[in-house]
Order: C-alpha cells, then structure tokens, then sequence
C-alpha cells in the first residue's frame, strides 16, 4: 500500500501498519496503537483507512446510549445505507457483529477507544468473545485496530489478566518527533531556535496546527514574542494544554496530589526523598501516584547505571515540563497579560528546569540514535546516566551520558564505552571540564570497566580553544556541540 505523499516522517509505522492490513484474513485480527496526545495517531490512521477503504471512528467522550447510536450511524453510512433517526444498538455484541459483517474483512478503526470503555467496561471483553468465535467460525472475521491518547487504558489492555491480554498481533506506541525531525516538522534553519523551541514544545506534531496564525521562531531573539504569542498567551490553547493532557487519563483522579508531584520533579525534586518533602507525603505513599503517572507516560524513573535503585524521577514530556517550571510558578502574572515581566523573571527556571534537563535528555538519544560506533568505541547495549564520586574534590557528580557495552567483565563489572557531561549553560566548556571528567572516569575504576571508555563532552554554547586543542591531540575524547547533535555522528 502507498504511503500518503503527505505524511511526515512515520515510515516505520506506516509500514507495519501497511503489513497489518495486507495480512491475510486467514482468522481475525487485531492491532492496538497508541501515543500522547497530538501525536498523529487520528492522521495517520485516518489516511490508512481512506487507502485501503477501510472504517473509520472516531469515539467522543460521551454515555453509553448516544455513543451507540453514534456507531450504528456510522456503520449505516459506511453500508451506504439512510441513517434511520432514534436508530442505535442496544449492546456493543451487536454493533461490532454488525460492523464485522459490514466491513467484509476490510480494516475497521476505532480511534479514542478509552472513551467507549469509559462507559462500556465490557467493551474489551466483547471484542475477545469475537475474536473467540470468529476463529471457530462462529462470528466474522474482522482486521480491528483500537487507538488512543490514554497511555494507562491503552497499556492496560494487553497486560495481567484482561481480556486482550496475547491477542493482539500489532502493539504499536506512536512517539512524539524527536529533536532532528521536530526541526525538519518545523522548518527551522538556526540550530539554536531549533532546540529552543524543543525544549518548550517537544515533538509533538499537532502543535504546529495549533501555531498555524504564529508559526515558529526564525532566530533566538524571536523567542520571547513567539512564546508571547502562543504558549504564554491565556487565550491560546496551548496555554493549558498540560492541564488538558493531565485530565484526559482517567488514571490520574487525585488531580490536586498528581499536579503538585509533577511541579516538585520540574523544579528539581528528582528523588524519592526530595519529592516527598516537597509535597509533605511520606515516601511510602508516593509509590502507587508514582506508578499511576509512570504508566501515563508523564514520569519515567530513570535508573542509575551504576546505583540500580537511586533511579532520578524525570519528566517526560516538555511542554509538561515547561509549563510547571515556567508558567505554573508565575501564574497568575501570565494570566493577567504581564507576560514580559514575568518572562524575565522566569529565565533562571527557564535555564535551569527546561533548558538544561532538555541538553542532557537529547544528549543521551543522540548517544543512542545517532552517535556512530567509531565515537562511542563501539554500539552499546543501553545508554543512561550515573553518580559517581569525585575523591579529589569531595563531592558527587552525575555524568550525564553513560554508553554500557554489551558484555561484562568475567566479575560481573559494566564496561562502559564511554561516558559524557552534557552543559546547555551560555558559557562555553573549558579545560576544566575535560579533566574534570578525566578524573571521574579514573573513579569509575572501582566499579566498571573503563579500559578504552571515551569521554564525551556536551556543550550547547561549543568550547574554548584551549579545550579544543587539547581534544585534537586525544583520540579518547569527542567534543559535541549543536551543530553536531544536530547534523553529526
């Protein structure tokens, strides 16, 4: 099947999604596709309907009743067939029979699936009675692909004992751009502008529509008006729309406790301990919201490769990010429109909560994307962070790019490939930094296998000469700056 010529990037998923449907319909079939919000899942699957003549619905967030009568609508239409007023099914047995027998084997979506199971729990279990039959030939066959922007319902689905549990033959998580293909989305030429706008937006691509009368920042300097304009403007969508991607997961029900957790963690609460202080709760009844918000996709706990259980809670999505270090701190002066005074007040946050914590996310994919085997030593098996030690200076630091081999030592310690400093500060990087990581690397020794590790220098304002110098004259030391997170390997 064609790929749509209008289709940004998406290839892998286009294909698997285009095998999903050329399958043969030897017994029925089910694939289950999900992604945050204004991800493209609805564009994507809109445009691989139309292509092979397939159903397509889009669920709304209404009761049982009128959401039937909504299918039976639509099952009529796609009949051809005049859609009867009052016309509805009394069960969700009958109307996905009806749309099986309808659609022939064609492909059937049913996109904002956590809307229907909303109201209609049994909704999953129906669709496993069907696919139970339709195998003994008690039912037709059907190609259904279930789509939502509900990562705990979504996820839920094929795990433990619920009914969906190995039945599903696509499993497909639909990701946000990363930063390379976000400034391709985008259109932007200057590199800076470019992690900028990354670091407050991400790469979701529904944004650019919601930016469609703004656009995007052409240089650094724009930045202030552009934000202006859109993510820091009170009558713009974009203003709340963590607040919109926080209420839409019906996981999420203590709203007051989930918000004030993801706050803390944006304003540098990344452990366990720090958050609990933070918000007056005691560590042991953090577990559960933690899990709640990990399984939502708006948390991750990132583990330390070195210390397995000192995992650092960090923020997955940046306009999530951006919004609870920046806005919600000075809320009500965005709101009341004082949003210059309010802007320079936040850029301490703006370069310590959102700026620097993006640096060190997109160096590590870049370590793992794009980082080619000749600058890391080799291709490894996993890339993180870990804390280490400093004997010389007496003080803990977090290397901020750990690239762990494939294989261990025969005592069961890491090898490490090489390791790196990520910095998104104005100043450029110096020769201190390069024998600063010299020394942690030596302090490494104790608990990995650093023989041959490289040392990664991240720098997003790029180095001095004396640094440069130096790392010409080493083979065990890569100096990375934007132009190369961007352009390089």
């Amino acid at each position: 099947m064609e790929r749509p010529t209008n289709l940004f990037d998406r290839e892998p998923e286009w294909r698997e999604l285009a095998r999903f449907v050329a399958m043969p319909l030897a017994g029925p079939l089910v694939a289950v596709v999900y992604g945050r919000r204004r991800h493209g899942k609805t564009y994507l699957l809109e445009e691989l309907a139309a292509a092979c003549a397939g159903f397509y619905h889009q669920a709304l967030e209404e009761e049982r009743t009128p959401a039937l009568a909504r299918i039976a609508g639509a099952v009529s239409a796609f009949a051809g067939a005049p859609e009867l007023p009052g016309a509805r099914f009394d069960d969700w047995a009958t109307a996905f029979r009806s749309l099986a027998d309808q659609a022939g084997g064609r492909l059937i979506v049913l996109d904002e699936f956590p809307y229907l199971v909303r109201t209609s729990p049994e909704l999953p279990s129906v669709i496993q009675a069907a696919l139970d039959a339709a195998k003994k030939q008690r039912h037709p066959s059907f190609r259904l692909v279930i789509c939502g922007s509900a990562l705990s319902v979504m996820t839920e689905l094929l795990t433990g004992q619920k009914a969906l549990r190995g039945r599903a033959t696509l499993d497909m998580l639909v990701h946000a751009f990363d930063f390379r293909d976000a400034r391709r989305f985008w259109g932007v030429d200057d590199i800076e502008t470019a992690f900028l706008l990354h670091a407050v937006l991400g790469g979701p691509p529904g944004y650019r529509d919601l930016l469609s009368g703004v656009g995007a920042p052409s240089a650094p300097e724009d930045l202030a008006d552009w934000l202006a304009e859109g993510v820091l403007n009170p009558s713009h969508a974009l203003f709340r729309e963590a607040e919109y991607l926080l209420a839409e997961d019906p996981a999420l029900t203590e709203r007051s406790l989930y918000q004030s957790m993801i706050a803390a963690v944006a304003q540098g609460a990344a452990t366990r301990g720090k958050l609990a202080d933070r918000i007056g709760r005691p560590t042991t009844a953090l577990e559960h919201p933690l899990s709640q918000l990990e399984r939502s996709g708006f948390l991750i706990r990132d583990e330390d490769l070195l210390h397995g259980r000192r995992p650092l809670l960090r923020i997955v999505d940046p306009l999530l990010r951006f919004h609870f270090a920046v806005v919600r701190q000075d809320q009500a002066r965005f709101e009341s429109r004082k949003t210059a005074d309010a802007w320079v007040a936040a850029q301490e946050r703006f370069r310590s909560n959102v700026l620097g914590p993006h640096f060190e996310t997109i160096a590590r994919h870049w370590t793992t994307t794009y980082a080619s085997e000749e600058t890391l030593g080799g291709r490894p098996r996993r890339v993180g962070f870990a804390q280490v030690n400093d004997p010389a200076m007496r003080q803990q630091f977090e290397l901020d790019v750990v690239a762990e081999a494939g294989d261990s030592r025969s005592d069961g310690k890491p090898r490490f490939l090489a390791i790196g400093e990520a910095k998104a500060s104005d100043g450029q990087r110096t020769l201190s930094d390069l024998n600063r990581l010299d020394r942690l690397r030596s302090a490494l020794a104790a608990r990995a296998d650093v023989t041959g590790t490289k040392l990664l220098l991240f720098g997003r304002s790029g180095f001095r000469r004396d640094l440069q110098a130096a790392a010409g004259q080493r083979a065990d030391v890569e100096l990375i700056d934007l132009d190369r997170l961007y352009n390089g390997t």
